[in-house]
């Protein structure tokens, strides 16, 4: 993990970076003792560290947010528009945005600088909220309740959360192999 100055030392155990060791040894922040914990931090913590949101980005909801809009617009609301004998009214519309939610979530997943898996379910959760109200009114012979709208709505949300995750993995690339 990079420090902002060389001389800082990051803390092993909370990962703080430290200005420098004090004189007893130990973290400024959690009070670890910083020689001792060093050969202690082996790969399960680095795994661990490593697939673990870095925090929520209001950048990257919005970005994911256009993403899902616009694929959701452009293949649920638009496709048929162009292509006739495609219908996507009422359960067709919810069947065809689930695999398009995966999609956004794989890319966005592929394409964000950290470690993203809320922003696009966040994304993909108001989304899918106009989605849902316009594929209620716009079907005509395949009808459903809401409540399954609200169902598949809520499969495609954890769609998301499964194909941010896969594009997470896949931008990173296999966990490095421990060596014995």
């Amino acid at each position: 993990m990079p420090s902002k100055n060389d001389s800082s030392i990051v803390c092993p155990s909370c990962g703080a970076n430290n200005a420098s060791v004090t004189a007893s040894g130990r973290c400024i922040a959690c009070g670890a003792r910083m020689g001792s914990l060093a050969p202690f931090r082996d790969s399960e913590l680095d795994r661990h560290r490593r697939y673990q949101q870095e925090g929520f980005s209001i950048l990257w909801c919005l970005i994911a947010l256009v993403l899902q809009s616009v694929l959701t617009a452009a293949l649920v609301g638009g496709l048929p528009m162009i292509v006739q004998q495609l219908d996507f009214e009422g359960s067709n519309g919810m069947i065809v945005a689930i695999p398009v939610w995966f999609i956004g979530g794989v890319l966005l997943g592929m394409i964000s600088p950290g470690k993203t898996f809320l922003e696009p379910v966040v994304a993909s959760f108001l989304v899918a909220i106009p989605t849902v109200f316009y594929l209620l009114h716009s079907q005509t012979v395949r009808t459903m309740p809401l409540f399954m709208y609200v169902i598949m709505a809520l499969i495609g949300v954890l769609f998301t959360l499964i194909g941010s995750y896969l594009g997470e993995r896949i931008q990173m690339g296999p966990p490095a192999k421990p060596a014995d």
